[in-house]
Formats: structure tokens, sequence, C-alpha cells
């Protein structure tokens, strides 16, 4: 039976709709008039038409923010997965953790980063929830009213190196170097940052949960669905999908799920699909294996 973790009023979210300026050396972008509610934002979020995806200049509707999330187990790395419901796109697809990032946060989409991790990937050790850290910032915890962390033991967050060209804020270069693309459909900036999830060596028993907020009846409702963790690991090499309970991955299928646009091919700075079905991404990956195998031959 489902778990609730958290129960609240929503709170007043606002963003910024953003100008945004690319070319071959980088990407920058600004805020841009008056604030949107959530509804708002949404509204704005239309297809925007860009001839050059190299060099352009454009209004959008909001920005958001993603981690690929490297954890190291079992002697490979894998990708974590949540799966997501998206009725504006009346779609479900599994995708990298991410959210929207609200007005007073644009010039630190790190910290939202952060947060997202905070709040929709749940850690469970056989003795208790970790908490996370970045570098000397501890993360939030949500859900301490309703979950026992440990004390002793908590997981950590590193870099893992950055884009090839820089991101900016205004004048100001972003931090961890975010990879970044423009989602053609919906009018959106999306800054993707690469993470390491590192867990404590003597912590044993390890599942993971995805955990996300849904509005029900004009509250925020958050709940944990053990028979349902919604949460995978992607081996990017292998194009292998598993989940993590008690310390020990099971193969999943598949076949039928598609991934969000975030996996879809990218030209220049766009991305022009909403989704990309799991079977063909996986048969990119091989093509691009097969090519890189047969280098210097």
């Amino acid at each position: 039976m489902p778990r609730t973790l958290l129960n609240k009023l929503p709170g007043d979210f606002k963003t910024l709709p953003l100008r945004v300026e690319a070319s071959h050396e980088g990407l920058s972008y600004q805020s841009l008039g008056e604030p949107l509610n959530f509804t708002q934002m949404l509204a704005r979020r239309r297809p925007v038409g860009i001839a050059d995806p190299h060099c352009f200049s454009v209004e959008l509707a909001n920005l958001g923010v993603s981690v690929r999330l490297t954890l190291h187990w079992q002697g490979r790395d894998h990708w974590v997965l949540v799966r997501q419901r998206r009725p504006d796109r009346q779609d479900e697809v599994l995708k990298l953790i991410s959210g929207y990032v609200p007005a007073h946060e644009l010039g630190l989409p790190l910290f939202t980063a952060m947060q997202e991790v905070a709040e929709e990937c749940l850690i469970e050790s056989s003795d208790g929830w970790l908490a996370g850290r970045f570098a000397d910032t501890w993360l939030p915890t949500p859900y301490r009213g309703s979950l026992r962390y440990r004390n002793d033991r908590h997981f950590e967050l590193q870099p893992l190196g950055g884009a090839r060209y820089p991101v900016r804020c205004g004048a100001l270069r972003l931090s961890e170097q975010p990879e970044a693309y423009v989602h053609v459909p919906t009018a959106s900036l999306q800054l993707v940052y690469d993470l390491r999830l590192v867990l404590p060596a003597d912590t044993r028993g390890i599942s993971l949960y995805h955990v996300d907020e849904s509005l029900e009846d004009d509250c925020l409702v958050a709940r944990l669905e053990r028979e349902r963790p919604d949460i995978y690991l992607l081996d990017p090499l292998e194009g292998t999908l598993h989940s993590l309970h008690q310390g020990q991955l099971r193969s999943l299928d598949g076949r039928g799920l598609w991934l969000s646009e975030g996996f879809a091919p990218q030209e220049g700075w766009l991305i022009r699909d909403e989704r990309i079905a799991f079977e063909d991404w996986c048969e990119r990956v091989r093509r691009r294996s097969s090519r890189y195998a047969g280098v210097g031959r």
C-alpha cells in the first residue's frame, strides 16, 4: 500500500521566460519580462521556429534542469532514470531526474538540480534512509518527518566533468559546466548536469525508489510505493535496464518503453523530438559502439 510522505499546500511557484543567445562558441540566457505562474508557463510551452540549430536568438518559456546521475554498481556505470507521466504531452516516459527552475534560482540551477535529486531519488539501506551532500552542501531531506534518515552515513554527489561549450546566465558562466539543449516542441531550455552518485562503502541492502509530488484536491502529495519503485538503472553501453532492490540488480524488459526527449538526437543546440522509443535508442547506441570499435583497426 502506498505510504504518504508529504501533504502540503502548493507554494507560489514562479519562473521567468528567457532570452537565449546561441552560437558555435557557447550559449547564454537571461530572464525576460514578468514572472509566470505554473499555468502561464505551460501556456507558453508551444513549438518555436529556429532555422539555424547552431546560431540563433530566441525567446523561450522556461528553464529546466536535469541530472545525468551515474551510479557505479557491480563493476559498471548506470544512469539513474525515473518514470514520469506527462499529462501535458499525453505520454509516459523514462527520464533523467529533472524539474523546473524557479525564478529565484535562474542563476543557480545547480541548486535546483540537487533539490530534485533529494526529492525524487530515495535511497534505502538495510538500517535506514540516506541523506546526501554535494561538496560542503547538505541536500535537503524533504521527507524527514516520515522517514528515518541515518545520521552516520550519507551518499555524495560528485561532478563528472563538464560540457565542451560554456553555458552562461547573463555574463556568469555556470559552475560544473552543464550541457544544454533547446527543446523545440516546448520552447524550453534544458540544462543537464553530469554527477556521480557515491554510496558509503560499508552500506548494505541498498534499494532505490522514485517519489514525485502530484496535485490532489489542491494539495501536493508525495507517496512511496514499494511495489512500484519507478526508478531504473540504465547501462549506457549495453542498453540494458535494471532495478536495484536490497543490493541486487534485477533485469527489466525495455520493450515498449519510451525515453524522454533528452535521449533523442540533438542537432547543434536543438532537440526536435518529444521522445524516443527505448529500442530505437538502444539501436543508436549499438551503431555508435560499432563505429568506435572499428577506429584504429
